[in-house]
């Protein structure tokens, strides 16, 4: 069996080592002309920071997959031909498999804004962001990040880091408040203000203006306030990379639509991870585009490739980031919308730390959790969730889950008397 992928993020690789464990003689080759081995994602703003070096991020050595007969291709895929089973490099090298996985991931998003493709105009996902964000550093002086995500904070605090003023403008009345309930996200305000970036919340981009060379040198809000800088980052979520599957005629919506084995139309094409959109037997459709979904839904494709009978079914939700030094997890469900459960809520004094309990309303078991600044140990708190522990037991127990005992002991009391009630 020859099993090719493309992509070599997360998806595709977790999928090649998990598929190697399982079948030790079947032909493996992952294709991506991005780098020649896997990185991790996230660590790509401590290279721009001075804190690591691109071989820092690699998780294994190539020796590693020679070791484990995975062959690691680094070209760019032109084109896939579902009929003949080959797929087009940009090398002029074709490639055929018996199976094949898109792993092609995410793309930041573009609005068509006017000027959004100006030079010093650029988005911040993978290493060629990365370079050419290096590219661009020099000669800045101030910059506008545009999107308040995850992605959006983490540029701010990278371009920060090297003395470049940041102007950060958000459209929502609240940082992330889509997905932080308001006292969290009110944290992350304060945070992002106390650190020195301008932030300018409630306001839209309207476009981008040009010097007489082509290169950004302002923007322009809604509310006509025009900005000066010479790097722009558009920060405003990502998109399935469907491209190059959908010019080869597999079915696409927002994602490549796959069913529960992760097939898609072509019967021997699958796909997984950021680009994939699942197709549920009720014919509900939903992306899932976290870095854990993309490693779950990789070993369980590798799984049902060698013949296991599984299905994936996403566990208790869990993501993890960090605001500035403001770590954040959160576990289960924490709706940004207090109104239709009961929400818990502690602060400390300096807004630096938090936890919320949620609890169905008139129930007791605790459904979700969110930490702010706070480190809980992950398998703990999936337990007492599947377990539907109650809020009570949750509390007095909680020095098992929090990593930092001193923390536990100095703030306990004031713990248990913030939980008596629920936020209204």
């Amino acid at each position: 069996m020859k099993i090719v992928i493309i992509g070599n993020g997360i998806t595709g690789i977790s999928f090649a080592l998990k598929l190697r464990e399982l079948q030790p003689d079947w032909t493996i080759t992952v294709i991506s002309g991005e780098h020649p081995n896997h990185y991790s994602r996230p660590a790509l703003m401590y290279i721009y920071m001075g804190h690591m070096k691109v071989h820092h991020t690699e998780p294994f050595p190539k020796s590693h997959f020679t070791k484990n007969k995975i062959d690691l291709i680094h070209d760019w895929v032109i084109s896939i031909d579902c009929e003949t089973s080959n797929i087009k490099l940009k090398s002029g090298e074709t490639v055929s498999y018996d199976q094949l996985l898109i792993a092609t991931g995410s793309r930041p998003n573009k609005f068509g804004w006017p000027g959004q493709d100006l030079d010093g105009v650029q988005g911040f996902y993978d290493l060629m962001d990365l370079e050419l964000l290096e590219k661009n550093t020099p000669g800045t002086t101030s910059s506008v990040i545009v999107g308040g995500g995850l992605i959006g904070i983490e540029l701010a605090e990278m371009l920060h880091s090297r003395g470049i003023d940041v102007t950060f403008l958000v459209r929502e009345s609240s940082y992330w408040n889509r997905i932080l309930p308001a006292e969290e996200s009110e944290m992350v305000n304060h945070a992002i203000v106390e650190s020195g970036i301008r932030l300018i919340l409630s306001t839209n981009l309207r476009e981008i203006l040009s010097d007489d060379s082509g290169r950004a040198r302002a923007v322009v809000t809604e509310f006509d306030e025009e900005i000066p800088c010479q790097l722009v980052g558009l920060t405003a979520g990502v998109s399935p990379n469907i491209e190059l599957a959908k010019s080869a005629g597999i079915e696409c919506e927002r994602g490549i639509l796959v069913d529960e084995d992760f097939r898609s139309n072509i019967a021997n094409v699958y796909s997984a991870g950021d680009c994939a959109q699942l197709v549920a037997t009720d014919g509900s459709k939903k992306l899932e585009q976290l870095w854990y979904t993309g490693k779950e839904q990789a070993e369980v494709l590798a799984r049902k490739l060698a013949g296991e009978e599984v299905n994936y079914t996403r566990g208790v939700f869990y993501n993890s980031a960090k605001f500035l030094d403001i770590e954040y997890q959160i576990y289960g469900e924490v709706p940004s919308d207090t109104s239709e459960t009961d929400h818990f809520f502690w602060m400390s004094n300096d807004k630096r730390k938090s936890i919320r309990f949620v609890c169905p309303k008139s129930k007791e078991h605790v459904i979700g959790f969110n930490a702010m600044g706070i480190r809980l140990r992950h398998r703990l708190c999936e337990q007492w969730i599947e377990e539907k522990r109650s809020l009570n037991y949750v509390i007095e127990n909680l020095s098992a889950a929090e990593f930092d005992p001193e923390f536990t002991a100095n703030h306990h009391s004031q713990i248990i008397e913030a939980c008596k009630e629920p936020v209204r």
